[in-house]
């Protein structure tokens, strides 16, 4: 089974940063960044991008290397990233809302880094003996020096224009490059298929490190639009409101968790910021679609909701879905919709060849978005990016590892990974489905399961329930489960907890459910 995105033509040279100067040549004068009350227009932030790149291309750090980026979100994040494109350059993102240890590990994922842009926040969790940090503020005086042209650097689409950390199926950080192609074809899909342009201003929400947030950053300048940033380390739901009411901002890029926050927060003052929003574009993790029924039914509510699809390995969109077209008594699942421009899904078996329609496969991407695969990486990972023979001819593509089918509508439904099947009690679950069983009892406002192991070994499921309202004792929650699901698959235990914590992605932070469960298990030796 195949799905094809529209076909739509590149320029010869579908680089990403060469948008962002048109613009600056067209409209210099016009906002770019915002943040912390500080702004820079687009003039202004393309002659300092445009000097760093000099100052990059001056060490020889130009076509193929790679450049670290330790920043919080600031103006200088934005002239670090820029100025690494003009060089011809890869930037690599280490998030500062990881510890310093865990960035220590993925400074040893990085093969031949050429050097890191720090601050002095960020310096010292990103020290290596092997590789220089560099301060922007530090250099000013020198930059200054440096021309305020673009360099002449020979940039295409197939060079890499960034590389994101993704965890690999050992848990190793893997670090994956995308091409400036995907990454244009993605913008430029998104600029198209919903009508993005110079009023589209955005508010960057979720972790530097994310997959996501590298669209999130660069699609308002690709745009002409004013990008607004948040100036905190982590996510602040305060914050972020306040600004989204105080300013113009029509476009917001998160994980489904996040968008559940401003919906609370939202919901909780009677305020309607997200509600005048242009387009939320989320995903990243299982919808739990109940979360955000009674907000997107709200009278006046213009904000368009796209559940999008697909991995840090091909440019993080590959399909998008409009949820007004959601229907629960129609969709025990909600799709994830149609394939971006030029992009294509496949549905395999494990002999990679396609499944009938309405079955379930593989979900494999192929087309631009396909990235340039696991840098310095030798293990099986390395085979995710694979050729088939279709129509006659090599294809390469990404095999995803998720499980999916194509509905009647002719749009893909992702049903879990593969991989996420967990035997307990010798039977395979995927934890996922006991969650959406849960999302829909009464009483229950959001749910998680994660897999804890007993002292013997044994897995077993446990659930994690904020409630609404009268929180339902364990007992409703086992009959209810009972009436949809087999008691195989029915959590061992219940713990009802305030709010599912999140990662710095904006995801459900399954590892520190557990140790909650495990240290309220130490205490109290019970688990409901």
């Amino acid at each position: 089974m195949i799905l094809k995105g529209k076909r739509v033509a590149l320029p010869p040279s579908p680089v990403v940063h060469r948008q962002f100067e048109a613009h600056a040549a067209a409209t210099p004068d016009a906002v770019a960044v915002v943040c912390a009350g500080r702004q820079v227009t687009y003039a202004e932030l393309d002659v300092r991008a445009n000097r760093f790149a000099h100052f990059l291309a001056a060490r020889g750090h130009g076509r193929g290397a790679k450049v670290g980026v330790c920043l919080d979100y600031s103006i200088d994040m934005l002239v670090a990233i820029l100025g690494t494109l003009k060089a011809g350059a890869a930037y690599v993102p280490f998030d500062p809302a990881y510890p310093a240890a865990r960035l220590q590990l993925l400074l040893g994922q990085v093969p031949s880094l050429a050097l890191i842009v720090a601050s002095p926040a960020t310096a010292q969790m990103v020290e290596s003996a092997g590789v220089e940090t560099i301060d922007l503020q530090q250099l000013s005086g020198r930059l200054a020096d440096l021309p305020a042209t673009r360099p002449d650097a020979t940039v295409t689409g197939d060079d890499i224009c960034y590389a994101v950390f993704t965890s690999g199926s050992t848990g190793t950080p893997k670090l994956t490059a995308v091409r400036h192609e995907g990454w244009f074809n993605l913008m430029n899909w998104l600029k198209l298929e919903y009508g993005l342009h110079s009023g589209s201003h955005n508010l960057v929400v979720s972790a530097f490190g994310f997959d996501l947030s590298q669209r999130a950053l660069m699609t308002p300048l690709f745009c002409g639009a004013t990008q607004y940033l948040l100036a905190s380390r982590n996510f602040d739901a305060m914050m972020a409101y306040r600004i989204l009411t105080e300013h113009e901002i029509r476009v917001v890029h998160c994980a489904s968790s996040t968008l559940y926050v401003l919906v609370d927060w939202e919901t909780a003052r009677g305020g309607d910021a997200l509600t005048r929003l242009d387009y939320v574009l989320f995903g990243g993790e299982p919808l739990k679609v109940e979360r955000l029924a009674d907000w997107a039914k709200r009278d006046g509510n213009g904000c368009t909701l796209l559940h999008q699809y697909g991995v840090a390995e091909c440019t993080d969109v590959a399909t998008s879905y409009d949820l007004a077209g959601y229907r629960p008594g129609e969709h025990d699942i909600a799709p994830v919709g149609k394939p971006a421009h030029n992009t294509d899904i496949h549905l395999l078996d494990e002999q990679l060849r396609g499944v009938a329609a309405g079955e379930y496969g593989e979900v494999c991407i192929a087309g631009a978005g396909v990235g340039a695969g696991y840098l310095g990486g030798t293990g099986p990972e390395n085979e995710k990016f694979t050729t088939i023979v279709a129509d006659g001819a090599p294809l390469r593509l990404y095999r995803t590892g998720d499980r999916g089918r194509v509905n009647e509508a002719g749009e893909l439904v992702v049903a879990g990974r593969i991989d996420a099947q967990v035997k307990v009690r010798g039977m395979r679950i995927d934890p996922t489905d006991v969650e959406r069983a849960l999302g829909r009892l009464a009483g229950v406002r959001e749910a998680a399961v994660a897999v804890v192991h007993t002292g013997s070994g044994d897995a077993e499921l446990i659930a994690f329930v904020v409630p609404a309202g009268d929180a339902p004792d364990e007992n409703d929650l086992r009959t209810g489960l009972l009436r949809t699901l087999p008691r195989n698959m029915v959590p061992a235990g219940f713990v009802r907890v305030p709010g599912i914590p999140l990662s710095p992605h904006g995801k459900v932070d399954r590892a520190t459910l557990i140790e909650m469960y495990r240290d309220r298990y130490a205490v109290s030796g019970t688990t409901a």
